[in-house]
């Protein structure tokens, strides 16, 4: 047995100057991640002009992404576990920074697809850390809040490349490649992290109670510096001494069924939001709008994002994070679906505003509630997993859209994405547990190692 005091110690600590430039550096990370994440969609209208590709070749590049998105959410959760939360945030970020880039000198289709697989994969390992990292290093009871508010700097990334994309990639035959020069600078988070400190939690977790002190201590004396005298923390609870997690603690019943209700938010979540984000732009252009409209609409579509989030950031902390789940994604469905009965452009990007804006809250909310279903022990492999198979979906989801989209027309694309947004909302309605003001007897024993 060992005395866990690490989360009671974070709890107690005022939001102070530590905890912003934390917010500041994973904002960055989440920024080019989400600038990054959408390249290839805001690019392939181009290069189908361009390079010749075809429909079904986008859809397999976009599948063949998302295996990666799988296969880094898995690493991640490894890294995490072995080597810490931060020495996995920095790693992870890097990586898919550097593979922004190469993509800059792709020759063709196969070898772009490639660079983007790889891209993709850091994309997913960075997400599912930095969800970790910031549950586990801000005070519970506004740690909902926080996670929003990083999705709302980091949002701002997908609007601003849309835009960046319509103004460069209509220039000439080599401009697009710009797109992914931009989402490179991601590599410039490794700036910021000399500035962060390692999950304590997870020092105490690995039984390092030497190091989650030394960690604890600093953050403390920080945060004193700034805020004055610290309350007392609450005492030290005994808990078990945990090893490494194997994966198959996920087939522990209280691992097993957050895991299999997280897979199918964050399944229904991935098909219903990259089936807009991802095809939008192609969808438009196939259907008769040019190249540089159909990226435009997208760009002004985008622009609501960061508003949902900021909404997300509003209730999080206030209402039930299950409720508030189930109600953006009942929205996003109805919204999706006026999306693509539309050809009107203005009808287009209000409809389209709307869907981006409920969709960023839904994940802001996502991100703030997939954590807390599981103890520090599980925590990186049930996030990572449950995530991991959300973006392994979508490895699927191009080619049903593809297939959709040229047997049955636009329209049917619309009708299955605001399908599985609604078959997502009632599972959440149905299954989810709540995760707000639950009573102390039961946290206690449905977390045993602290949330």
């Amino acid at each position: 047995m060992l005395n866990s005091n690490a989360k009671n110690r974070l709890d107690r600590l005022p939001i102070a100057r530590f905890h912003k430039i934390t917010l500041v550096a994973v904002s960055f990370a989440y920024f080019f991640e989400f600038a990054d994440i959408n390249s290839f969609a805001v690019t392939a209208p181009r290069l189908i002009k361009l390079w010749g590709v075809t429909v079904n070749q986008v859809a397999y590049v976009t599948s063949l992404s998302f295996v990666g998105m799988f296969i880094g959410s898995v690493v991640a959760a490894w890294l995490a576990d072995r080597w810490g939360r931060k020495k996995a945030l920095n790693i992870t970020t890097l990586f898919f920074g550097v593979f922004s880039l190469t993509s800059v000198f792709s020759w063709d289709i196969v070898s772009l697809g490639v660079f983007r697989v790889l891209t993709s994969a850091g994309l997913s390992a960075m997400t599912v850390v930095a969800v970790i990292y910031l549950a586990e290093l801000f005070p519970s009871a506004v740690r909902g809040k926080f996670q929003a508010y990083a999705i709302v700097i980091g949002i701002c990334g997908t609007p601003v490349t849309n835009f960046i994309a319509s103004a460069v990639v209509p220039i000439n035959d080599w401009s697009w490649r710009l797109v992914y020069l931009w989402g490179a600078l991601g590599i410039a988070y490794m700036f910021f992290a000399p500035h962060l400190k390692e999950s304590p939690r997870w020092y105490e977790n690995k039984g390092d109670h030497a190091s989650a002190d030394r960690v604890l201590t600093e953050i403390e004396g920080l945060v004193a510096a700034q805020k004055g005298p610290l309350p007392e923390a609450a005492a030290p609870v005994e808990a078990p001494v945990l090893k490494k997690a194997p994966l198959r603690i996920l087939l522990q019943k209280k691992y097993l069924w957050p895991t299999l209700l997280l897979v199918v938010l964050w399944v229904t979540q991935t098909i219903g939001f990259f089936g807009y984000s991802s095809w939008a732009p192609t969808l438009l252009a196939q259907h008769g709008f040019s190249v540089q409209k159909s990226v435009f609409y997208v760009a002004l579509s985008t622009a609501g994002a960061p508003l949902g989030s900021y909404i997300a950031a509003l209730v999080t902390d206030r209402f039930e994070r299950k409720w508030c789940l189930v109600a953006f994604g009942a929205v996003i469905a109805v919204c999706g679906l006026f999306y693509g009965l539309t050809f009107n452009p203005v009808m287009i990007v209000v409809f389209g505003f709307l869907v981006n804006l409920f969709e960023r809250g839904y994940t802001a909310l996502g991100y703030a509630y997939s954590p807390e279903l599981f103890d520090t022990h599980g925590r990186s492999l049930g996030t990572g997993v449950s995530y991991g198979l959300g973006r392994l979906s979508n490895a699927a989801g191009p080619l049903i859209i593809a297939g959709l989209y040229n047997n049955s027309g636009y329209k049917s694309v619309f009708f299955f994405i605001a399908g599985t947004w609604m078959f997502g909302a009632v599972v959440l309605a149905v299954f989810g547990p709540r995760t707000r003001q639950v009573p102390a007897a039961l946290a206690a024993a449905r977390q045993p190692a602290g949330v």
